[in-house]
């Protein structure tokens, strides 16, 4: 199955581009959508990429203490940043009061639906820019984002989970263990359920998002409608993803 294909920019471990993935009316276009960890040391190899790249527009999903500790190094990039936080305070620190990332998804779908919209209607309107969606690791706030984004356009639910899995292998090793490292500063202790919390992309967890979703609502589009997002945008959002030739 067709998955998001990850791009060496230098200065991050899970820089994605999702164009290709099967589509109920097509493919999804390359170069349009990107999906990442942080960008907070690009560098200017880095900063090369995304200019070569086009992106335009960065939806930045974090809280205000990471964007206080790590802020995007975006100096010199012709952007638009949108800051977008699902949540107040990252996974990490979640994890220090034992939430699960079913947990910490469902919070999401449910209690700030409203970001997401918001998040979706950004996309849907960036026209000739790139865009860029991303949070610390990419993989919880960015995951459901992107899962969602994409089942919204008629992206093939068995591409979208294994796209979600592939994100655990882009983080192991030295992503991993610097976060490990570095929420143990703060009394976090060790443990193989922080490790699956910062690091971990289990089907189950993006499965359950969805089927949360698809419960109370019948589908993915029928939960963003809800939501507040308009058919026009969602005609909007598939036009500028989806290459229907």
């Amino acid at each position: 199955m067709k998955t998001s294909t990850r791009i060496p920019v230098p200065g991050t471990y899970n820089f994605r581009d999702v164009g290709g993935m099967p589509a109920r009316n097509g493919r999804v276009r390359n170069g349009v959508l990107y999906r990442s960890d942080g960008l907070y040391r690009l560098g200017e190899a880095g900063r090369a990429v995304l200019r070569e790249r086009g992106v335009g527009v960065i939806i930045d999903l974090r809280d205000e203490n990471e964007l206080r500790y790590m802020p995007d190094d975006l100096d010199g990039l012709d952007v638009e940043v949108r800051h977008l936080p699902v949540f107040e305070g990252s996974g990490a620190s979640q994890g220090a009061g034992g939430i699960s990332l079913d947990a910490l998804y469902e919070r999401i779908v449910t209690q700030h639906r409203s970001v997401v919209v918001s998040a979706l209607r950004e996309i849907a309107s960036a026209g000739e820019r790139s865009v860029v969606v991303h949070c610390t690791a990419g993989k919880d706030r960015t995951g459901v984002v992107v899962a969602l984004t994409l089942m919204a356009v008629g992206v093939e639910r068995d591409a979208v989970v294994d796209d979600y899995a592939r994100t655990e292998g882009n983080l192991a090793g030295e992503w991993l263990e610097e976060m490990v490292a570095l929420v143990g500063r703060y009394g976090v202790p060790d443990t193989p359920e922080l490790r699956v919390l910062m690091g971990g992309s289990p089907r189950e967890a993006i499965e359950g998002m969805l089927d949360t979703v698809e419960r109370a609502h019948g589908s993915t589009r029928e939960y963003l409608l809800a939501a507040g997002l308009s058919l026009a945008e969602l005609g909007a959002l598939e036009a500028l993803l989806i290459d229907a030739g």
